[in-house]
C-alpha cells in the first residue's frame, strides 16, 4: 500500500434542485463565500486555477487545478490537480427524492512533503481532517442554497 495516496467517495444529499447545486459547484471562484476551508480560488484563464484549502490541522494545501470535462447535461465536472496534492476530483449531481445527491470522488497523491514524512502515523488524522473538511462543506452548500444565493447569476468558471 502506497501510504501517500488516497481514494475519497463523499455523498451528499442536499434539498435543492439538481441544477440549482451543478450551478453552484460550477463556480468554483466563489467555493471561498460558502466552503470555509476553501480558503481562496484564483482563475487563470478559462479553464484553470490555483486554489488554497486548510481544515483543522495546521497546514494549508495548494493546487492548480485544470478542468478536464464539465458537463451541464450530465451535471458533472471533472479536475486535475497538481502541487500538493496531484490527481483528480469529479462532482456528480442527480436528482434524489425531490432534492438532489452529490457525489464528490478524489484520488490523489500527497506531494507535500510535510504530509509524506507523516505519511503512516498522520493517516487517520489526514483522512478525519478531509471528512471535516467535507461535512463543512455541504452545510455550507445548503446554507447557500437556503438563503437563494445559488442562483446562477453568470457565465460559469470551470476550473
Amino acid at each position: 500500500m502506497d501510504w501517500c495516496h488516497y481514494r475519497f467517495t463523499t455523498v451528499w444529499d442536499v434539498p435543492a434542485p439538481p441544477e440549482d447545486v451543478y450551478a453552484v459547484l460550477a463556480r468554483p471562484e466563489e467555493y471561498p463565500r460558502w466552503w470555509p476551508q476553501v480558503r481562496e480560488v484564483t482563475p487563470l484563464d478559462d479553464v484553470s486555477g490555483t486554489a488554497r484549502f486548510r481544515s483543522v490541522l495546521p497546514y494549508d494545501l495548494f493546487v492548480t487545478l485544470r478542468s478536464v470535462s464539465s458537463d451541464p447535461a450530465r451535471r458533472t465536472i471533472e479536475a486535475a490537480m497538481t502541487g500538493d496534492l496531484a490527481g483528480r476530483a469529479r462532482w456528480s449531481v442527480r436528482e434524489n427524492g425531490g432534492g438532489s445527491r452529490v457525489v464528490y470522488e478524489q484520488r490523489v497523491e500527497v506531494r507535500k512533503p510535510l504530509m509524506r514524512r507523516l505519511a503512516v502515523p498522520g493517516r487517520p488524522l489526514f483522512r478525519a481532517n478531509h471528512a471535516l473538511m467535507m461535512r463543512s462543506g455541504r452545510r455550507g452548500l445548503v446554507a447557500l442554497l437556503k438563503a437563494g444565493g445559488g442562483r446562477p447569476g453568470g457565465g460559469a468558471q470551470r476550473v
